[in-house]
């Protein structure tokens, strides 16, 4: 199967040159945590009969012919030269010891470049026990070749089911989508809807091109951020806890994380004695394009008029951060509420697929640089993002390994913070990707931790 003919260079799209480029560089990396110690033998079969002909996108290189247009050529793929293995000096080393290796290599190979004479995916295997697993697989991925459907796609496709490897993985079911693609079904056009948009989109544009948010313990304002040292740490939850506040408030799964997540920034701004701010702090809420939001098979993906087609099929929606005066009461719901709000205001508005007409235009007119400066732009005026993609809901193996934790993390991402939400198994993993140096990876983790134990006891003095 292939995402297009053999022999024949396919033009990169728009969103995949803009994330190659020399402004922003941008990489998934998709960490699954074994059970079992690793066997490195079993890697290479599974590469070969499962990963390559999912999409030959993992079978081709990025070049850049004579007009200066880039486009995919595919290779021979030496999987030998994509398998990475570390070496640690000392086999009496405690888990500890190991949790901190495993935290000092996802860094490293965070701010590490995959050679471009090669396909642009890595996977290294991490072969010692850390507090978590025994061995841990981490996939690298160049956001040129997919996004993060495109990639859980992916992973659906080369596990089993652990329980019965004969059956195959149920691919976890999801409402319709609101598609940006075009007008929202549910609403007509009216002056309303016109006029909300028009502010929304005119809003959007001041904060991409004029009007960064300031300087604060959680955005350093540095040029290069995509480019500094990262740290890593994730937390782990129950999916039926969450799931308890969003019945009682009758919102959806990704609302009280992102108001948790908005939660847990205020709790940490007041833990760095930071005055409130006077200028508005936004996230970037990345919403899936596609028509539906359920996955299917890699095979209907590449159908011509598919509904879920791979690529890079997202936009940004800016969400802005809850402001509260010293004097205001914090009410732990407000937040869960507010950031229901402001998405859905974001998801129903003409405004994201607008700025995704604009992307197009610039690209068209001034060609793919002015693009890309505005994608970038886009990215560093704001304080944060925040994506969310949904795991298997049953336990999978991988090449014989049974996975009993899964979460991925966008690194390259011009921010000091990133935020990824994935769901496994009934637990859900929230990560946090941020500047080394600049924010407290290990007190942000905390101040998150808190801010959901304040809206789980607030949810339960709710009437049912």
């Amino acid at each position: 199967m292939n995402c297009f003919e053999e022999d024949v260079p396919m033009p990169l799209s728009p969103m995949a040159d803009y994330f190659s480029s020399s402004l922003i560089n941008v990489f998934v990396m998709a960490v699954a945590e074994s059970e079992i110690p690793i066997d490195e033998s079993k890697v290479l079969p599974l590469l070969k009969n499962k990963l390559l002909p999912i999409c030959s996108r993992f079978s081709s290189i990025m070049v850049t012919e004579k007009n200066g247009k880039k486009v995919w050529k595919q290779v021979d793929v030496n999987l030998k030269d994509h398998v990475k293995i570390p070496k640690f000096t000392s086999n009496n080393r405690t888990l500890k010891l190991y949790d901190q290796c495993f935290d000092e290599y996802m860094e490293k190979i965070a701010m590490e470049q995959i050679r471009e004479d090669k396909p642009l995916w890595e996977v290294h295997l991490f072969k010692y026990p850390t507090s978590k697993c025994e061995g841990t697989f981490i996939f690298k991925l160049h956001h040129a070749l997919g996004d993060g459907f495109s990639f859980m796609t992916t992973f659906l496709s080369i596990v089993e089911s652990a329980d019965n490897p004969s059956i195959p993985v149920k691919f976890p079911s999801s409402k319709s989508s609101t598609s940006t693609n075009g007008m929202p079904k549910q609403l007509s056009q009216t002056a309303s809807v016109m006029f909300k948009s028009a502010v929304d989109f005119g809003w959007s544009l001041l904060k991409n091109s004029l009007i960064p948010d300031q300087q604060t313990p959680l955005r350093s304002g540095h040029e290069d951020v995509g480019f500094r040292p990262m740290r890593i740490v994730n937390v782990s939850l129950s999916l039926d806890s969450i799931k308890e506040v969003k019945n009682k408030l009758k919102v959806s799964v990704n609302d009280v994380l992102v108001g948790a997540i908005f939660l847990g920034i205020e709790l940490y701004m007041k833990a760095k004695n930071h005055r409130s701010r006077s200028g508005e702090s936004t996230a970037l809420v990345l919403l899936n394009t596609r028509k539906i939001r359920a996955y299917i098979p890699a095979k209907e993906m590449h159908a011509t008029n598919s509904t879920a087609p791979w690529g890079n099929r997202f936009h940004f929606m800016h969400v802005p951060l809850p402001m509260l005066s010293h004097n205001k009461k914090l009410n732990p719901l407000e937040f869960v509420l507010d950031a229901k709000k402001n998405i859905n205001r974001q998801r129903n508005s003409l405004a994201v697929p607008m700025t995704g007409v604009l992307l197009r235009l610039l690209n068209q007119i001034k060609g793919p640089q002015a693009a890309t400066k505005y994608m970038y732009k886009i990215m560093n005026n704001a304080s944060l993002s925040i994506s969310h993609m949904v795991g298997p809901s049953e336990k999978v193996s991988l090449a014989d390994h049974p996975i009993n934790g899964f979460y991925f993390m966008t690194v390259g991402l011009s921010q000091s913070m990133t935020v990824t939400i994935t769901s496994y198994m009934g637990y859900l993993r929230v990560g946090f990707g941020v500047e080394e140096g600049f924010i407290d990876e290990y007190q942000l983790k905390s101040c998150f931790e808190i801010s959901l134990q304040m809206i789980l006891e607030a949810a339960k003095n709710l009437p049912i």
